[in-house]
C-alpha cells in the first residue's frame, strides 16, 4: 500500500519537474540562440550556434533544477489535489508528513541525476562549446592540452600554464621560428598582465636568442610584449567558476590562495553548488505547505504564478548576496546558506499553519 503511495506520488511529481524543466530549456535556448546568431559570420555558422546552444543546456538544466523542482512539484501535487486523491489519502490515515517523504524520495532521485549532469557533463559541455566557438571566430589557431593553453601568432607559438583573474597570465612560454622553421627566440615569463593600450606586460622574464654559432641568454625584469592574442580569446579556456566542477573549483580556489589572488568569486560559486542539493529540497518541502494550505483549492494557473514569484524572490536574493560577499566580503558559505534557511524556515511556518 505504502510502495503504491510512495510510486504514485513520486511519479505524479517527477512527471511535473520534468515538464517545467523541459519548458524552461526550450525558452533558455531560444533566447540564447537569439544571443548567438548576432555573432554568426563566416567561420561561426548558424549550425555551430545551434550547437553551441546545444551544449550549453546541460549547464542550464543544473542551475534551473531547483526552480522546476518547486514548480513542478506544486503541479503534480495540485493534480493530485484537483482530483481529490490527496484527500482521500488524508482520510485513509496517511500523515502530511508520510505524503512529504514520498514527494523527498522523488526529488532525491531526480536529485542524483541532476547533480552527475551539473558535476559530469556540464562542465565538459560548456568547455567544448566556448572552444568550438573561439576557434570558429577568431583567426589564430587555440588548442588546450594537459599542459596548457597554446595558440599560434604567425610564427609565434605560445604556451600558458595557468589563467588568472583580470587578466592575467601565468608560466608563459614564447617561440618565435623564421620562414625556414628555425628556431630564432624563446621567452619564459612568470606572469603577463594585459594593458589598456592592447600591449602585454611580462615579469621576471628569460630570455634566449638562439644564432648560428652560439646562444644568447639574458634576464629582464618587466617587457612589452606585442601579439594579437587578447583576452577574448583566452575566454576558451578561462576558469570560470560554472564551468567547473565542485572539487576543480576547490582545488582553484586553493591555487589562487596559494598565488596570493582573489578567490571570492570561485568559493562563492563553490558553496553555491554544495548548497545546490540542499535548495532542491527547501523547494520540495515548500510546495507541501502550499498545496494543502493556501493553494488547496485553486487553479494550475495560480500555482504556476505562485511558485514562479517564489523561484524569482530567491533567485535574486540569491544572486543579491552572492554578489555582496563578493563585493563586502561577507563569508561565501553564509551569503549561500541564509536564502535556504530563510525559505526552509517559511515553509516549516506554513507547515504549522496547515496543521
Amino acid at each position: 500500500m505504502i510502495s503504491l503511495i510512495d510510486r504514485h506520488i513520486g511519479l505524479s511529481v517527477a512527471t511535473g519537474v520534468f515538464a517545467v524543466l523541459m519548458l524552461l530549456l526550450v525558452l533558455m535556448g531560444f533566447f540564447e540562440l537569439l544571443a548567438e546568431l548576432d555573432d554568426v559570420e563566416r567561420g561561426y555558422t548558424t549550425m555551430k550556434a545551434f550547437t553551441y546552444v546545444a551544449l550549453v543546456l546541460p549547464r542550464y538544466a543544473y542551475e534551473l533544477f531547483p526552480v522546476a523542482t518547486l514548480l513542478g512539484s506544486l503541479i503534480g501535487l495540485g493534480a493530485l489535489a484537483s482530483h481529490s486523491e490527496l484527500t482521500a489519502m488524508r482520510a485513509a490515515g496517511i500523515s502530511i508528513s508520510r505524503i512529504m517523504l514520498a514527494v523527498l524520495k522523488a526529488g532525491l532521485v531526480l536529485l542524483a541525476l541532476v547533480v552527475l549532469v551539473g558535476e559530469l557533463l556540464a562542465p565538459r559541455t560548456e568547455q567544448h562549446a566556448q572552444r568550438m566557438k573561439m576557434d570558429s571566430l577568431a583567426e589564430r589557431v587555440t588548442l588546450k592540452t594537459r599542459y596548457g593553453f597554446w595558440s599560434r601568432n604567425g610564427n609565434s607559438y605560445i604556451n600558458v600554464r595557468q589563467i588568472l583573474a583580470d587578466a592575467r597570465l601565468a608560466d608563459i612560454s614564447i617561440y618565435e621560428y623564421n620562414d625556414a622553421h628555425e628556431l630564432q627566440r624563446s621567452m619564459h615569463a612568470a606572469f603577463a598582465s594585459y594593458q589598456a593600450d592592447g600591449r602585454w606586460l611580462l615579469e621576471q622574464v628569460q630570455r634566449s636568442e638562439f644564432g648560428a654559432q652560439h646562444i644568447t641568454v639574458s634576464a629582464t625584469e618587466r617587457l612589452e610584449w606585442q601579439t594579437l592574442l587578447e583576452p577574448t580569446v583566452l575566454d576558451v579556456i578561462r576558469v570560470k567558476p560554472h564551468m567547473l566542477p565542485a572539487w576543480d573549483l576547490w582545488r582553484y580556489i586553493r591555487f589562487l590562495r596559494q598565488n596570493g589572488q582573489e578567490s571570492a568569486t570561485y568559493a562563492v560559486a563553490f558553496w553555491n553548488k554544495l548548497m545546490a542539493p540542499l535548495v532542491t529540497l527547501v523547494m520540495l518541502f515548500l510546495s507541501i505547505p502550499f498545496v494543502f494550505g493556501p493553494l488547496r483549492s485553486v487553479g494550475i494557473g495560480q500555482r504556476i504564478f505562485t511558485g514562479a514569484i517564489i523561484g524569482i524572490v530567491f533567485y535574486l536574493l540569491n544572486k543579491s548576496l552572492s554578489y555582496m560577499a563578493v563585493v563586502y566580503g561577507i563569508p561565501p558559505f553564509l551569503a549561500t546558506a541564509l536564502p535556504a534557511m530563510l525559505f526552509f524556515a517559511g515553509g516549516i511556518w506554513f507547515l504549522r499553519r496547515v496543521h
